[in-house]
């Protein structure tokens, strides 16, 4: 079992992550429109799988602003910001901040993505939300960059994930 901080308080998740070089678990997802869609749906463009505990905590919210941006100029390339908030608060904040550049991907209805990523939080007071992490899956589905970040509270390191995004397009 995968371990990560809060805080600097020792919190375990449900299991190792998907390795780079093996094929990306499909996993279906509700958008804000209540819609469902799937990692597999959103077509052949590279992805970027960007798990957060909730859209409401400032870390999470940071981080989604910095991969909106930095995402912006990035032809065939969805970023997919998955967390357990409801399709109606991913809505109103994407809304409120003018999140254009990445799909807000609530995983509140089907519970796949945590579980096929192995990314739940298993105890501690965040128990049931996804850890912080980030995938990115080229066209073919194959996972080519994987991080967990290994403090909750921290940002993933951005520069490494467009260094692989940048490999990819």
């Amino acid at each position: 079992m995968a371990q990560v901080t809060l805080k600097g308080n020792v919190t375990s998740i449900k299991g190792d992550l998907p390795t780079v070089g093996s094929t990306a678990p499909d996993f279906k997802f509700v958008k804000t429109d209540l819609s469902d869609s799937s990692l597999y749906g959103e077509g052949s463009n590279v992805k970027v799988i960007i798990a957060v505990p909730s859209l409401d905590t400032g870390v999470c919210a940071i981080e989604t602003r910095q991969f909106n941006q930095k995402l912006a100029n990035k032809s065939n390339v969805t970023g997919l910001v998955i967390s357990k908030d409801l399709p109606f608060a991913m809505r109103r904040f994407c809304e409120t901040e003018g999140i254009k550049n990445v799909v807000s991907a609530s995983d509140f209805r089907y519970d796949e993505f945590s579980q096929k990523y192995n990314t739940e939080i298993t105890d501690g007071p965040m128990k049931g939300l996804s850890a912080r992490a980030v995938f990115v899956v080229d066209a073919q589905n194959v996972i080519q960059y994987v991080e967990l970040v290994p403090e909750i509270a921290q940002e993933p390191d951005y520069d490494q994930v467009m260094a692989a995004i940048d490999k990819l397009i």
